[in-house]
């Protein structure tokens, strides 16, 4: 039997993600006036339809993107998508 995928094992994925690309860890930081700011670059997690998708922060106006294309999927599925990400990352970055 496999071990579940959580979202603490998906949360550290991320984490790693972020560090490895010098990405924001946070989503979110708070602005000079105490109001929420979005971090662009920030990679973190969506949840919804039952499932987890990768998003990536792009703008200060909290808009994001999708950079692995699959729209919210099981978790064991995004967990195995973002270490291959990771992977090329670091093929990319390695040579």
């Amino acid at each position: 039997m496999t071990d579940r995928i959580t979202r603490s094992h998906l949360e550290a994925i991320v984490a790693r993600i972020n560090r490895v690309t010098g990405s924001p860890a946070e989503p979110y930081s708070t602005g000079a006036d105490g109001r929420a700011v979005a971090n662009v670059g920030n990679y973190h997690l969506s949840g919804a339809y039952g499932g987890w998708c990768l998003h990536r922060m792009v703008n200060k106006g909290a808009g994001v993107s999708s950079p692995l294309t699959t729209g919210h999927v099981p978790a064991r599925e995004l967990a195995a998508l973002m270490h291959a990400y990771l992977a090329g990352f670091d093929a990319a970055t390695n040579r």
